[in-house]
């Protein structure tokens, strides 16, 4: 495994670091090339389709795999050339996990202590505060079988947090939660992050990925496509390797009276301006919009929005309703990936 930095940084050294991370599977591969760096506090978003390679990179950082090539680094130690350093600093919450259903919450918990080497007051100690975090306190002595899966999630997570690390994986952890589990387990990552835990998150939840990540990196077929802030993710200005716009816009949307066929006509003389079937009707047909509705990407520029609007005012054509909407990231996903599987 090489030393190499690749995710250079002029303040504190990345805590969780992938350097050209690649994983094969027979002629498969699952991680391409993957670099990518998370820094102490943060909470940042693993975002791609399934079969992205995102799993087998969590896995790979939390020393269940082997890289093919390349490096990983977990507060500066090799998954690979320091595995048990990496452990005692690292919580993993799986997307699938083993539970023993004759056994109850805290009997559960007390058994990853004692794995962890925890012992007497301390083990006693960790049992206290991650059943107070997780709120399994009054289900302590609950058997696993009759648990919910929002309270198989908590355990789970608590599993991951019983000897305190300073690094948290979570894969898919609001997978099959409902509503309300889903809020409380943002908050629960929330609060972890203010403790100054850093924490990689995958989920298809892209909304609650972008209220609670700082960055986010989106990955398809194993290589990476974008990393940023939320902020510059949503305006096409991350970092890339392909993406198919870096130029600042935003969805406009119009309701027109009359003749839809005029308007579409009008609009696709302006140079700016993209009408084609995927960007305006079919975007509203396909999601029950009402047929007169046009949606389409436009520079986020009020100025021209305005002139935009008054000429076509000018022009006759009748606008009942026009609105800007600012891209989401499941917009900037959609557009990035393909959909394609290894």
């Amino acid at each position: 495994m090489s030393s190499e930095n690749c995710n250079s940084n002029d303040g504190q050294p990345p805590v969780i670091e992938l350097c050209h991370l690649t994983r094969h599977f027979g002629t498969t591969c699952a991680v391409d090339d993957l670099s990518f760096a998370v820094q102490g506090g943060e909470v940042f978003g693993f975002i791609g389709p399934n079969g992205a390679g995102k799993t087998t990179s969590m896995r790979i950082l939390a020393t269940l795999d082997v890289p093919t090539r390349g490096t990983a680094r977990v507060d500066g130690f090799s998954v690979v050339e320091d595995p048990d350093r990496v452990r005692r600093r690292l919580g993993f919450m799986p997307d699938n996990y083993g539970t023993y259903d004759r056994v109850n919450c805290e009997e559960y918990l007390d058994f990853f202590a004692r794995a962890y080497g925890l012992r007497g007051n301390e083990r006693r100690a960790a049992l206290r505060r991650t059943m107070g975090f997780t709120q399994l306190d009054r289900l302590a002595q609950k058997p696993i079988s009759g648990l919910s899966k929002g309270m198989r999630q908590r355990l789970c997570l608590g599993r991951a947090l019983i000897h305190d690390p300073s690094v948290l994986i979570l894969d898919e952890p609001a997978a099959g939660l409902d509503p309300r589990a889903r809020i409380e387990l943002r908050e629960m990552i929330g609060e972890l992050a203010s403790q100054g835990k850093s924490l990689l998150v995958s989920s298809h939840i892209l909304t609650e990925l972008a209220e609670i990540c700082d960055r986010v990196a989106i990955i398809e077929q194993g290589r990476l496509l974008a990393v940023g802030s939320v902020d510059e993710i949503l305006k096409g200005s991350a970092g890339t390797s392909d993406q198919s716009s870096s130029t600042n816009t935003v969805r406009l949307q119009m309701t027109i009276l009359g003749d839809l066929a005029v308007a579409r006509r009008w609009l696709a003389q302006k140079k700016q301006i993209d009408l084609s079937e995927e960007s305006a009707v079919a975007a509203g047909k396909e999601t029950g919009k009402p047929d007169n509705l046009l949606q389409f990407e436009f520079p986020d520029d009020e100025m021209a929005q305005s002139e935009l609007l008054a000429e076509m005012i000018r022009a006759g054509i009748r606008v009942s309703s026009f609105a800007c909407q600012q891209r989401s990231l499941e917009d900037v996903f959609l557009s990035v990936t393909k959909g394609d599987v290894q």
